[in-house]
């Protein structure tokens, strides 16, 4: 009598959800803050291949584990290539975690919640940890000693070691100063100072268009006298 084994089922395949249903921020205060902190970052490693720089990208550390994940407002993945990416799986990304993260309160954030963030950054590899309250301007920063996220003393001043970005504050606002001593600037700033270099730009074009019709008008006036300009 033969004997018939039961087939293996497949396994199931593990969905990775690219977003955890929350919003991006809570409020235009945070949201603003958010995209100062991403803008500035990722104009600073735009030439870089090499820099990945992301807001609220889900962040999934293991292979198999669609539950384990955390997202970011920004961060940033040394050693990983720019593009895009529906979240981080750290198993695709040679094993690299997000190096540096950085991370906007809001009134909404829970004790527990910001607990929970901070172990899961300290367990799954980050080596700087920054959090900004734009309510109260309290800015925290750890660095990695060994397995744990040691407290940064002294934030004023302080320079990210992977990043080369120095931490400020003005009242309660956040200033970033990049490694050339240029700051960080918020999306209206920067607008404002394309339309004053376009400007600029447009008048320096407008100078040498007439220096250049004074100089064939000239160069006629001389011909007119017989005189061939060089």
């Amino acid at each position: 009598m033969s004997v018939t084994q039961p087939k293996a089922q497949p396994e199931a395949e593990i969905i990775y959800p690219e977003s955890d249903g929350k919003p991006l921020a809570d409020n235009t205060k945070q949201f603003r803050w958010i995209l100062y902190i991403y803008t500035g970052v990722a104009s600073l490693f735009k030439d870089d291949p090499n820099v990945f720089v992301a807001g609220d990208l889900l962040w999934y550390p293991v292979e198999g584990d669609n539950k384990t994940r955390t997202a970011p407002d920004v961060m940033v993945a040394f050693g990983r290539p720019k593009g895009d990416r529906p979240s981080y799986k750290q198993w695709e990304e040679d094993n690299i975690p997000p190096q540096v993260v950085f991370e906007v309160l809001s009134p909404g954030n829970r004790l527990s919640e910001l607990i929970e963030k901070f172990l899961f950054y300290q367990r799954f590899g980050v080596e700087e940890y920054y959090v900004y309250d734009p309510d109260t301007g309290r800015l925290d920063g750890w660095i990695r000693e060994g397995n744990e996220l040691r407290p940064i003393e002294n934030m004023e001043g302080w320079v990210s070691p992977r990043s080369g970005i120095r931490f400020m504050t003005r009242g309660s606002d956040l200033v970033l100063i990049r490694p050339d001593g240029l700051p960080f600037v918020n999306p209206e700033e920067l607008e404002s100072l394309l339309t004053e270099a376009q400007k600029r730009a447009e008048e320096a074009e407008t100078r040498a268009q007439e220096a250049e019709a004074r100089a064939e008008r000239l160069a006629q006036k001389l011909r007119d006298l017989g005189v061939e300009p060089e």
